[in-house]
């Protein structure tokens, strides 16, 4: 069925620890469901491999302490909460250590089909290419961790008034904006890192496996 097609993964994991975090769970504590957020993921894949594909691309998850959502709900005065770019640390040494638990079973999955070409989209640093190059990108600086869709705050979000919410504008300039929502990217964004992720995924498709990196 798919032995010609190159087979791309939706985003698994990063739902799983959104809404971990939105009923109250601890970063600690999501750091526990890793292994089992891991294999649900490994055996996706071997459902696709016996479906008969042979090309895959399995995506990371991006840097969720950037996203004006979690920005907001863990906003606090201590500076060293925060990377040299304003997102939160421990959320994303969370979002990195899920992606390293990927990488390491997608290793595994290598050696276990050896026939398969199984390519890692690195997400994560696709989009602190964006983040950090902004300009080069066509996004506003001063909007970064923004967002396009939202109202209220130093972040433009409010959890009990977000996007789709009556009273709730939406910006004028949404290609400026990295985040559209507060928690999904905007258009522009994910267009760019498509591209990112592209100019890699095809030399991956025709040779060896391997890592797509930004």
């Amino acid at each position: 069925m798919f032995t010609r097609a190159l087979v791309f993964l939706g985003e698994i994991g990063g739902n799983d620890i959104n809404y971990s975090l939105q009923e109250g769970k601890s970063i600690q504590e999501v750091y526990s469901y890793l292994p089992y957020m891991t294999e649900v993921i490994s055996n996706a894949v071997r459902e696709v491999i016996h479906l008969g594909a042979v090309n895959i691309v399995v995506p990371g998850n991006f840097p969720m302490g950037c996203f004006p959502i979690f920005l907001t709900k863990f906003s606090c005065g201590d500076p060293t909460t925060y990377d040299d770019m304003g997102c939160l640390r421990d959320l994303n040494e969370l979002v990195l250590a899920q992606n390293n638990f990927l990488q390491e079973a997608l290793a595994l999955l290598r050696l276990e089909f050896p026939h398969v070409v199984i390519i890692y989209a690195d997400y994560y640093t696709s989009f602190q290419t964006i983040l950090r190059r902004a300009p080069d990108f066509g996004f506003n600086e001063q909007s970064l961790l923004q967002a396009c869709c939202g109202i209220g705050g130093i972040h433009n979000y409010d959890e009990e008034r977000a996007c789709g919410h009556p009273d709730v504008p939406v910006c004028h300039n949404p290609v400026q904006y990295i985040s559209w929502d507060g928690i999904h990217l905007t258009q522009d964004a994910y267009r760019h890192i498509t591209a990112i992720l592209i100019h890699d995924i095809l030399p991956g498709t025709m040779g060896s496996p391997m890592t797509m990196e930004a």
